[in-house]
């Protein structure tokens, strides 16, 4: 008889337990590193369509080794406290993992958002707001929501104005949520951070030959056939990137209707497109059209990168699981009992608490713009500019002397010249936090062959982290 799957929350406390197996810890300590500190609960009434609808949300702290906390708000009908407890003690050892000084929190409203007006779905998130902030569950140096499943920046923004109407003299009052738009002191690559994140995680990956053979890979990613579940906001710009900017196929698409696939390619464009427009896959030109998305995760492909909800793969369905390379974009796709016998079978995983790191990191970066209240950029990139062009006509007028008869390319002399931008540093700032957390990850994986596997090396580094954190308060 086949074990019962274990719950969300389950999950994440059994991969805690297999990595602290490898750690010296005192009971008291891990004790106080696995628990959630607190849940709040909330129950508020707002008036809609002539009746007063009342709505459940949830804001979850787990962590405090490190202030403020961190994590974001999902609009879901599936939202529950266990969820929100899970995500809330995966954001903190993300956090750790990728040296972002947060602490981890998690927070949802029990609602599908689709079944209301816009005007009505600002109500109900402004009357969400007030509910956490008066308890100080949303602030600049407390509390730090971001966006999740169901929220983007439209709602950021109304969170981010209703905390300024209750804070009117706090300066800080921007950085008390993140992920808002431009014109509301957001940054410049949050949209695409998550998805961003992914590419520079398989990059990395890619640049260890001796971790690629342990996936029964070899070469870059050029050529690479990816399956990705989900084409939302994350699965989107994961896509976009590795196919646009590595060389890599998208070979098989999957969504809530069904999944398309193609063997040369899908043109992601396009593919977002026909989604935003039918609002699914069927039909989409040049693919072959599957009424069994799900299944579509067990085909045959180099990389599986399921961006969508967690528990996708389970006890049902590991052992069919072929792809030997799989990067978990959503936050826990695969459960503790599938992570089990895809490590028996030898699949590698890219953890979720490093892969879908981008978000928090590019997060941390908007909440530090807010603070010094000025866009990165801003004081050296005319400086850069200006230094560079000096070294381009010092050049060409040596050149020009001496008779050499050679000239600088206009496209070199452009790229060169071309100062550092907001985007670019942030996209700089997010490659290098990536980087630095898959080696210190990779090297707790080869270090010690017990470990076994790329998760319980995070794990043990993250929770090493916040030990640490926790005997420097005295703990």
């Amino acid at each position: 008889m086949t074990p019962p799957e274990p719950s969300f929350r389950d999950s994440v406390d059994l991969m805690f337990n297999r990595a602290v197996r490898f750690m010296d810890l005192s009971p008291g300590l891990e004790e106080k590193i696995r628990v959630c500190n607190a849940t709040y609960v909330v129950r508020f009434g707002v008036r809609l369509r002539g009746a007063i609808h009342t709505f459940t949300g949830y804001r979850s702290v787990h962590s405090e080794h490190m202030e403020p906390v961190k994590g974001g708000i999902r609009y879901s009908l599936m939202v529950n406290q266990d969820e929100v407890e899970a995500l809330a003690a995966l954001m903190t050892y993300k956090c750790a993992l990728v040296e972002v000084p947060f602490g981890g929190s998690k927070g949802g409203l029990c609602i599908d958002p689709r079944q209301w007006e816009e005007h009505e779905l600002e109500q109900i998130t402004r009357r969400f707001t007030y509910e956490l902030a008066k308890r100080d569950l949303i602030h600049p140096a407390q509390n730090v929501p971001a966006p999740d499943m169901g929220t983007g920046e439209r709602e950021m923004a109304w969170i981010a104005d209703q905390y300024r109407r209750m804070n009117t003299t706090d300066i800080n009052a921007s950085a008390c949520v993140t992920g808002k738009p431009l014109n509301a002191g957001g940054i410049h690559g949050r949209v695409e951070a998550t998805g961003r994140g992914i590419q520079y995680a398989l990059r990395e990956f890619f640049r260890h030959p001796e971790d690629v053979a342990r996936a029964h890979l070899s070469g870059g990613l050029e050529g690479k056939r990816i399956v990705i579940q989900g084409l939302g906001n994350v699965g989107y710009h994961a896509a976009k990137f590795l196919s646009e900017e590595d060389g890599a196929r998208i070979v098989g698409i999957i969504e809530r209707d069904g999944g398309v696939w193609c063997d040369s390619g899908i043109d992601i464009e396009a593919a977002r497109q026909w989604l935003s427009k039918n609002g699914g896959l069927r039909d989409l030109p040049g693919t072959r059209f599957h009424e069994d998305g799900p299944a579509m995760l067990e085909a045959e492909c180099d990389i599986l990168i399921p961006a969508a909800l967690e528990g996708v793969i389970h006890r049902g369905n590991a052992e069919r699981i072929r792809a030997p390379l799989i990067v978990e974009a959503a936050n826990g796709p695969v459960t503790a009992g599938a992570d089990e016998i895809l490590r028996e079978k030898g699949t590698v995983i890219i953890p979720d608490l490093y892969a879908n790191a981008g978000g928090v990191t590019v997060s941390y970066f908007e909440w530090v713009k807010n603070l010094s209240h000025i866009r990165f950029g801003r004081m050296q990139r005319r400086a850069e500019e200006a230094r560079s062009a000096l070294i381009v006509r010092e050049l060409e007028r040596l050149s020009e002397d001496k008779g050499l008869g050679w000239t600088l390319s206009p496209s070199f002399k452009r790229d060169y010249i071309s100062g550092s931008d907001e985007l670019a540093l942030v996209r700089s700032g997010l490659d290098d936090t990536m980087r630095d957390a898959y080696r210190s990850m990779r090297e707790m994986w080869h270090a010690r062959p017990e470990i076994g596997d790329l998760r319980t090396a995070a794990y043990i580094v993250a929770i090493g982290r916040v030990a640490a954190s926790y005997r420097a308060k005295g703990l």
